[in-house]
């Protein structure tokens, strides 16, 4: 019986692992490395997030190898990332992390039909001055958001990260400043800035992230210590142990929403994350991601991680990058990726329950300040004009509203803009 074609060009293939025989040494060394930069992002994104540690790691683990799989980019590593956490902040704030199982699941079932029924394309149709400031606003909210393990301090009330972040600081100046915290997060950023330019200076070669690095220095540094630490996590990929299905105090129409929400960014984040991939590898001859699979397979790794005591995922730009630049040709790299995380979770458990949480919390504002490059910015932002207007309104209601009100404006400002600038010139 042959499927549809609309099935048949979203389901895994024989060819996605055409070169295999020739790549696979560099592909597992390529998701080995990848599997470094992704531990130290999981553990502080399932914190960030509020579910936990664990579920950081089950969902880098469970996610990156499904989408790796059933998606449609032979380059893309998925897991949880900052973008996602943006998202479910404020309604794990509000409803508790009990939703994230029915939310995950519904918006893992819209993700995959958008790539049934072929939505992948529309994502070419988002301006670029939108796209940019809707990282930035990304950037800032991912930043704003470390405050609480920053300062070990309890997170201020509420869900809006403007009002959050100002209670958060006011809880820390009544309390005392913690100056053994912040130190540890000034320690934490220098090692991780320093390290690419100290690893050039000795004429090291071997990729060291910086993140891994300060992580390992600080962890080592203070083992003994009595600092805020991530705590034991569970040594297993499934983790439904106080996972309830729970819509308490959630409305039908909050949590379709809700749901609507995290598909949006599943989808746009991913599919924004395997367009760079190609663009990286471009000279490869690799085949380039299909965009309705990669959505179609974003969508079963959300709903199997959010099953299993995970989280939502999407593509990770930052560990899709690093793939890229390892030399990975097939999804070989990424599965091993997966495979590496797997190693890590069920033999170094004891290891990664002592990492201090503020160390966790400066990795995650240095990942905010590589995400939003001030370098880069000051140069879009030379000269005026529509894009760099829409640019900063994109990012600012990103940051004061959310993440899908702030694509809206920012594609209605660029209408707006384009009919104005055109009657204009007739």
């Amino acid at each position: 019986m042959k499927l549809p074609s609309k099935l048949l060009n979203i389901v895994p293939r024989k060819s996605d692992y055409f070169g295999l025989s020739k790549s696979w040494r560099i592909d597992l060394v390529a998701g080995m490395t990848v599997g470094i930069v992704a531990l130290p992002l999981a553990l502080a994104f399932g914190i960030t997030t509020g579910a936990g540690a664990s579920a950081g790691l089950i969902t880098a683990v469970l996610a990156g190898l499904i989408a790796a799989i059933f998606g449609g980019s032979h380059l893309q590593v998925s897991g949880p990332t900052g973008a996602m956490t943006v998202v479910l902040v404020p309604i794990v704030a509000k409803y508790g992390v009990a939703v994230l199982v029915p939310l995950g699941v519904v918006a893992g079932v819209l993700v995959a039909l958008s790539g049934i029924f072929g939505l992948g394309s529309l994502i070419n149709r988002v301006p670029w001055s939108v796209m940019e400031g809707f990282t930035l606003g990304i950037a800032m909210v991912i930043g704003l958001q470390q405050l609480p393990m920053a300062l070990d301090i309890a997170k201020g009330d509420g869900e809006r990260t403007i009002p959050v972040a100002w209670k958060t600081i006011k809880n820390a100046l009544n309390a005392g400043i913690n100056w053994q915290s912040l130190i540890i997060v000034a320690t934490t950023l220098a090692i991780k800035f320093a390290t690419p330019h100290l690893l050039k200076k000795l004429k090291i070669t071997v990729f060291i992230p910086g993140s891994f690095l300060s992580i390992f220095i600080m962890t080592a540094v203070l083992w003994e210590s009595h600092v805020a630490k991530v705590g034991a996590i569970p040594t297993t990929l499934i983790n439904t142990h106080g996972r309830s299905f729970s819509l308490q105090g959630m409305t039908v129409l909050a949590f379709v929403y809700a749901a609507f929400s995290i598909a949006a960014l599943s989808g746009i984040e991913s599919l924004l994350s395997a367009r760079v991939a190609d663009q990286m590898a471009h000279h490869r001859g690799l085949t380039k991601t299909l965009p309705n699979r990669e959505l179609f397979g974003q969508g079963l790794a959300t709903l199997f991680a959010s099953l299993l005591g995970g989280i939502p995922a999407t593509g990770a730009i930052a560990r899709t990058s690093v793939n890229v630049r390892s030399g990975a040709s097939t999804r070989l790299a990424a599965i091993a990726h997966s495979g590496f995380l797997i190693l890590i979770i069920t033999s170094l458990g004891t290891v990664i329950s002592h990492v201090p949480t503020a160390t966790l919390a400066a990795v995650l504002i240095g990942t905010s300040i590589r995400i939003a490059s001030p370098m880069r910015l000051r140069e879009v932002l030379r000269t005026t004009g529509p894009d760099e207007v829409i640019l900063i309104i994109t990012a600012a209601s990103v940051l004061l509203i959310d993440l899908i009100w702030g694509i809206a404006i920012g594609v209605a400002l660029h209408v707006i803009f384009t009919k104005f600038l055109k009657k204009k010139v007739n």
